[in-house]
């Protein structure tokens, strides 16, 4: 292919193939070449989170029920997810990365985005740069972990020319190009058209790229009610919008419980943990919440919902004791499969005055201090009593978005308060 150097691109976009079930056939040779799906636990009634490529062509993809890509592919290898293996070689791919050029965002587990100098931005250099970032992760974590690299004068274009061709591609969208080059993609290829968003399209007569790339900057504002279709006309013809700061809504925690816990007293203890790991979290993200949602979702009853009010609250033990207060609420009986605890309403410290009753303060400090310790010695190194039973329930789990911190850290004495 020649490709003319006289045109320019910006941006360079990363996303790692099937990153999860790549990662395992890297570390586990015997893998390699068959069908693997990576799963939350050893059970057929829970979903793959992540395939081969050799799984999909069964027709097996995340989400699929265990069961039944069992029933696809007789031969499917199951893995039981290493998160903490994932997050390791995360880190070596941005590494690797780096020995090429600086990772400018790393924007999810398996994605990553890289602004390119005005030396490497015509197409010829560009692509150079690509195929050297390919052959660093090759080289310095392993050739199983493909990607497939996208090129465009922005960001968003670069994400949507990574799609372009998997596995291990390398696509290109030029400014010259525009919009032309976008016409034979569905609008669901866009990262953000989604389920609902396409509903509103199709409600406002767009239903193809061609007709969504013909809109007016007015029009696009009207289809999204908000400033967020100025960004998308600008996008869609090359230029960069600059990002407004997002504001954090909620800090969540959710489980699929193993067989041995689907029990009344197995998602307590989940949820016990759960809700400490939320808590740290809010901490750490400096952040105070006022309301505390809680789910459990039934094999055989409807799922159970719960919403609690608080006063702006920071520490895990006014969340335990207001937890402790809506599990009285509970159905009782019934096969529990999975629960769920979210934080809502947040404020960051900046714009939330501390309560001025002492033992409110107390409570506060005792937090911080619990952290600093699990932060010095390792996690689960000191916490609440009503935790000990469940301190190993809840094992690393990665939300693509949402990247944690690991730590080698092992606390050989467990310390209750």
């Amino acid at each position: 292919m020649v490709y003319n150097c006289m045109l320019y691109l910006d941006w360079l976009f990363l996303d790692m193939n099937a990153y999860f079930a790549s990662a395992e056939q890297q570390l586990q040779p015997a893998l390699r070449g068959k069908p693997v799906a990576v799963v939350p636990s050893m059970t057929d009634r829970t979903c793959c989170i992540a395939v081969s490529y050799e799984a999909r062509e069964y027709g097996i993809k995340t989400g699929t029920n265990v069961g039944e890509a069992r029933r696809r592919c007789p031969q499917l290898r199951l893995v039981e997810g290493q998160h903490e293996n994932y997050l390791r070689i995360h880190k070596q791919i941005i590494a690797a990365v780096e020995t090429v050029l600086p990772v400018e965002r790393v924007c999810s587990i398996d994605e990553m985005a890289c602004q390119l100098s005005p030396q490497h931005r015509e197409t010829g250099q560009a692509v150079l740069i690509a195929k050297q970032v390919k052959e660093a992760i090759a080289d310095r974590v392993g050739i199983y972990l493909r990607c497939s690299i996208g090129l465009a004068p922005n960001r968003f274009l670069a994400k949507v020319a990574s799609n372009m061709q998997k596995p291990n591609g390398l696509s290109l969208i030029t400014r010259e190009e525009l919009p032309h080059r976008l016409h034979p993609l569905a609008l669901t290829d866009f990262p953000g058209i989604g389920r609902n968003m396409l509903r509103r399209l199709e409600s406002k007569g767009v239903r193809s790229t061609r007709q969504l790339c013909a809109l007016s900057k007015q029009q696009m504002v009207d289809t999204w009610q908000s400033i967020v279709g100025e960004q998308w006309w600008y996008r869609l013809r090359g230029d960069d919008y600059p990002e407004r700061p997002t504001h954090r809504r909620t800090v969540s925690h959710s489980h699929v419980l193993p067989p041995k816990l689907r029990t009344d007293q197995g998602v307590r203890s989940v949820m016990v943990r759960l809700l400490h790991k939320a808590a740290m979290r809010l901490r750490k993200l400096n952040h105070w919440t006022s309301r505390m949602a809680l789910s459990i979702s039934y094999t055989d009853w409807p799922k159970w919902k719960e919403t609690i009010y608080l006063g702006r609250c920071q520490d895990t033990s006014t969340l335990l004791e207001a937890f402790e207060r809506a599990w009285n609420n509970r159905p009782l009986g019934g096969r529990p499969i999975k629960t769920s605890i979210t934080l809502l309403d947040l404020t960051p410290n900046a714009s939330t005055t501390p309560s001025l009753f002492i033992e409110d303060r107390r409570a506060h400090q005792a937090a911080h201090a619990m952290d600093a310790v699990n932060e010095k010695f390792g996690s689960n190194s000191l916490y609440f009593a009503s935790m000990h039973e469940a301190r190993d329930a809840v094992p690393l789990r990665i939300a693509f978005t949402n990247i944690p911190e690991i730590t080698n850290k092992r606390a050989p004495h467990h310390r209750k308060s």
